[in-house]
């Protein structure tokens, strides 16, 4: 019998990776690139944000005994998604482990939807997905070490959600599952995987709102699992498939949803 070399705790181990995290000041993003750095990796933090957000996961990270480097850039620029892998690989190292969560979300009927809350979200939503994963691929095909880039879609890009009117998010979401399976075959040869994690309900800041407790309780009540996911949920599924735990992973949507598309 040969002999069995099975390490699995090292399988997870992020220790000497470089990691850029977009969304990176609040939310899922947030959390995300605190666990990265928790197994070990130092983590690029990318965010539109101008509040203290990225100064917040810096300063976790810090205390975890990783660098950052905080990086205020908007998804929907080429040239500054192209700065800021370059200013993460100066600074921090060949980029092999990428997690993009920037995306925004809001509702409305179709019917009085206007042109540019339509076009807004698109932008963000898939524009930045395909422009961060352009930049971030460039960069692994040029240094030739292969990487992991997980995109952040959703459970509305599998499902229609009842009683919310976001056509136009659902539909972007569902782009970016499909566009990342797509990215995953082109870049197989590259040694670049590319998934998604689809999440279900979170309890988010922008779905903790005192206004939405209502709204809140309908998504908890027709989940299976009679609840929301807490943000420090979708960590371990993006260390699963960001890490070498997943090595024959790739073109996959994971989705984390209690259950709900079981229904």
């Amino acid at each position: 019998m040969a002999e069995i070399t099975l390490n699995a705790p090292q399988m997870f181990d992020l220790s000497g990776r470089t990691a850029f995290v977009t969304g990176a000041g609040s939310g899922i993003g947030q959390r995300i690139a605190m666990g990265l750095a928790q197994c070990g990796a130092d983590v690029a933090l990318v965010d539109r944000r101008t509040d203290d957000g990225l100064a917040q996961t810096a300063d976790f990270i810090a205390k975890a005994g990783r660098k950052s480097l905080q990086i205020a850039a908007d998804v929907t620029s080429a040239d500054a998604m192209a700065d800021a892998v370059a200013r993460t690989e100066a600074d921090l190292g060949p980029l092999t482990l990428c997690l993009n969560a920037a995306g925004i979300a809001n509702a409305n009927k179709i019917e009085e939807m206007e042109e540019d809350q339509y076009q807004t979200l698109m932008d963000i939503n898939m524009k930045g997905i395909w422009l961060t994963c352009r930049a971030q691929g460039r960069a692994m095909i040029a240094h030739g070490k292969g990487g992991s880039i997980v995109n952040i879609a959703s459970m509305s890009g599998v499902i229609v959600n009842r009683g919310l009117n976001q056509a136009h998010y659902n539909a972007s979401k569902a782009g970016v599952i499909h566009m990342s399976k797509s990215i995953a075959m082109e870049w197989v040869g590259h040694g670049i995987r590319v998934n998604t994690i689809s999440p279900g309900y979170t309890a988010t800041p922008m779905n903790t709102r005192p206004e939405m407790v209502h709204q809140t309780r309908e998504f908890e009540s027709q989940t299976p699992m009679q609840r929301m996911a807490s943000v420090d949920e979708m960590v371990g599924p993006a260390v699963f498939l960001l890490s070498d735990a997943s090595t024959f992973v790739t073109g996959v949507d994971l989705l984390v949803d209690g259950g709900f598309c079981c229904w």
